[in-house]
């Protein structure tokens, strides 16, 4: 795909509204679940939102390594996902940066802040609020949250690198679940955008079949 200059302006703006939006959400909800829950289930909410970041940051690296050609061949065979897949591949700039960007960067945050309320909790249920302990229970507990995050992604990286595109075949046949039964269109472009791919798909075959092997 070609550099389009407006076109990445109006994403930039698009993704930063909605990264807006998303960290607002998360906020609340995370605020929510942590003030009416103690100090242990606030730890388990803590290492699910670590997970959501690892995972996403996965799902975002796999599409940017993932390679275009070998899906064309599995949505020869009506795998489910495969065509979803392509549009993955295609628009892989777009749904790395909202993975690693939008989501990686708000889970960071969220996370950061639940992990202070979980301490705080701690702190107030062991009786040494406002103490040294209070003090070195919090970064020791923040720290440990970070090297968490951090060391979980470097796993995910490597392994998003050497499994990408059996990754991104799992996210497609994920969003192609959401389409078919509950209607929602990632990519959106319906009909269309379906008769586009295919159009596409079958010039890129008459292509590869012209074309002698290397």
């Amino acid at each position: 795909m070609k550099f389009s200059l407006n076109h990445s302006i109006r994403w930039s703006i698009f993704i930063s509204a909605a990264t807006f939006l998303l960290a607002c959400v998360f906020s609340v909800v995370s605020t929510v679940v942590l003030e009416g829950v103690a100090w242990g289930m606030g730890m388990l909410v803590v290492i699910v939102l670590v997970l959501i970041g690892i995972v996403f940051d996965m799902m975002g690296i796999a599409s940017a390594a993932a390679t275009e050609k070998p899906f064309h061949a599995i949505a020869a065979k009506k795998v489910r996902g495969a065509k979803k897949a392509i549009q993955i591949v295609r628009n892989a700039d777009r749904f790395s940066s909202f993975c690693n960007d939008v989501i990686g960067d708000i889970v960071g945050v969220i996370s950061g802040a639940a992990a202070a309320v979980v301490v705080l909790k701690l702190a107030v249920s062991a009786g040494y609020e406002n103490t040294v302990r209070h003090t070195a229970v919090s970064v020791v507990f923040s720290a440990a949250v970070s090297g968490l995050m951090v060391g979980g992604k470097a796993v995910g990286k490597s392994y998003a690198i050497h499994h990408a595109n059996s990754i991104v075949l799992w996210v497609g046949k994920v969003f192609d679940f959401l389409e078919r039964r509950a209607g929602i269109s990632i990519f959106g472009g319906g009909k269309s955008g379906r008769k586009k791919l295919k159009k596409a798909s079958g010039k890129r075959g008459k292509t590869d079949a012209a074309r002698p092997d290397q």
